[in-house]
């Protein structure tokens, strides 16, 4: 890989924690009834559809700045087979789009 490579992937990582970073600052009034990115991973499964979708969208409008791929309908079906994968009890709902985010860059870059 090449120097340029690493650097464009270091950086794609560095922003994608800035933009899970941004993501955990809502307002209380806001994040009261919605899915936080601090929320522990194990309200994921309990988690009504709506609550679902509804952070699934915003995971996947941030984010898709940093890839096409990593839209709401790849953050939904990535996040439901990660909670389901194993023990989550001390994992966050951050920890999971990291993950993600993670399983999606490593894809792109076997394809290269």
């Amino acid at each position: 890989m090449s120097d340029a490579m690493r650097w464009s992937a270091t950086m794609g990582r560095a922003a994608a924690m800035g933009v899970v970073a941004a993501l955990t600052l809502f307002s209380p009034s806001l994040a009261a009834a919605r899915l936080k990115m601090d929320d522990k991973a194990s309200l994921w499964p309990r988690a009504g559809a709506s609550e679902k979708i509804d952070f699934t969208n915003r995971v996947g409008k941030s984010m898709s700045t940093l890839s096409p791929d990593l839209d709401s309908g790849y953050f939904m079906r990535c996040l439901e087979e990660v909670a389901n994968i194993g023990d989550t009890k001390d994992l966050t709902l951050s920890d999971m789009v990291r993950t993600c985010v993670s399983l999606q860059s490593s894809r792109s870059g076997a394809a290269e």
